[in-house]
Formats: C-alpha cells, sequence, structure tokens
C-alpha cells in the first residue's frame, strides 16, 4: 500500500510539473515582435487613409507580414495596422519621410511594440496565408486589456484560456505590451462570419445571464478594456 501510495502521489506531481508546463509554453509562445498601430483618419480621408496603410513598404523585407482591421463598432479608431518585425527591430532618429500628404491623412495615432506568436501561428489564428481568399468575411473582435493593480497575472491567465463551449471563435490571438499604449494585452479573436460572430455572441451572454463565463471573472481582474468589432482589409 505504501509504495502504491508513493506511486500515485509521484503521477500526482509529474501532472502538475505538465500542467505548469503547459501553462508557461502557452506564456513563452509569445515568441516575436509586433508594431500595433491604430489610427484615426482625417475628416473625409478614411478611404485614402485605408489605401494607405493597406499598402506593403516596398524597403521593408517583410512587408507583406501585416494585417489591416477597419473599425465597425466599438472604440474611437478607424484602422488598427499589426506589422510582424521578427524577433528584434532597429529604431532610427531620423526615418524616411512619408510621401507627400500622407500625414495630412490621419487625426491620430497610437503605436505599441507587443511580443506574440510566430508569424506562421498568427497566420493560422488570422486566416492569413492560403487561407486569406476563404476568410474575406471574417469578423475579428479587437480587445485591449488593462489588469487591476496586482492582477496581472490573473487577467493573463484568464485571457489564455479555451473559448467556452458553444464559442464559435475560430482563431485567437493574445498579444502582450512591450512599450506604447497604457493597456498590458492586445486580444484578437476571429470569427469565420457573422452569422458565427452572432451565434458565439448569444452563447455568450447565455452563460452571463446563468452567472458562468468570463464577463463577471473579467471584472474582478480588469481595470479597463475596450471591445472593438472589425473587419479585414488587407491582406
Amino acid at each position: 500500500m505504501k509504495s502504491l501510495f508513493a506511486f500515485t502521489l509521484a503521477v500526482l506531481f509529474l501532472v502538475t510539473c505538465a500542467a505548469a508546463q503547459n501553462d508557461a509554453a502557452k506564456i513563452a509562445a509569445r515568441t516575436d515582435l509586433y508594431h500595433v498601430h491604430f489610427a484615426k483618419a482625417s475628416l473625409g480621408k478614411a478611404a485614402e487613409e485605408a489605401n494607405y496603410l493597406k499598402t506593403p513598404d516596398p524597403n521593408n523585407p517583410m512587408g507583406a507580414h501585416f494585417i489591416v482591421l477597419r473599425h465597425q463598432d466599438g472604440d474611437d479608431w478607424d484602422y488598427v495596422v499589426i506589422e510582424h518585425l521578427g524577433t528584434s527591430t532597429t529604431l532610427k532618429a531620423n526615418p524616411a519621410p512619408p510621401p507627400p500628404g500622407m500625414r495630412e491623412l490621419n487625426a491620430w495615432h497610437v503605436d505599441t511594440f507587443v511580443n506574440g506568436p510566430s508569424w506562421p501561428d498568427f497566420v493560422k489564428a488570422m486566416g492569413l496565408g492560403d487561407e486569406a481568399s476563404k476568410t474575406a468575411g471574417a469578423v475579428y473582435v479587437v480587445s485591449v486589456y488593462r489588469s487591476a493593480p496586482g492582477h496581472r497575472d490573473e487577467l493573463e491567465k484568464q485571457l489564455s484560456e479555451a473559448p467556452n463551449a458553444g464559442d464559435t471563435v475560430a482563431g485567437m490571438v493574445l498579444m502582450q505590451h512591450l512599450e506604447g499604449g497604457a493597456w498590458h494585452f492586445l486580444g484578437i479573436s476571429r470569427y469565420n462570419s457573422w452569422q458565427d460572430f452572432a451565434t458565439g455572441e448569444s452563447a455568450s451572454v447565455a452563460m452571463t445571464n446563468k452567472g458562468q463565463g468570463g464577463w463577471s471573472r473579467l471584472r474582478d481582474v480588469s481595470s479597463y478594456h475596450t471591445d472593438t468589432i472589425a473587419d479585414r482589409i488587407a491582406p
């Protein structure tokens, strides 16, 4: 009996360690650097700014590694551009100026550097690459979160959880602030269609009404967050 008990404890210890390693692996999976650019267009310039933001930089060897999402409902920005930078980047004191007239397209913008998943993992979660033509009608929910003091680890753990039962989300990305905006995490959820988004929202509200799901839990650990519904305009 004693040896069986010791064996059981050993198994439990290994399972606990494996679970801890899995949790750590989720955090460690943010291996790459990204630039997040929230932009508000000047009056009457939304279409022109969209065309500018969608145009890859010909001087950037990873110029095609980006996504542009357009605001539909939510926070007061028109576009968010998320640009993959690899594992590091260099800032210059005198960068090349934007093309003539481009500065007038923008009313305001906020830039933040974050860490996130590898580019292949980002592509898969966001429905890009070979899947881009099939996901042209996708719906994205872009959320920024600031943790309550002393609750950052709890917030991160909560945001890293798998979708609830009945959630129709097709892909998720969680990125962590490094330098820039006044938030700690950026989450992006992709739904394959507006129908899937509505189905997921209905399931979420039903769980909230039962006192389940993340609605109340989020309000225990986050001092601020915004959610914005968006569609993809590039690639």
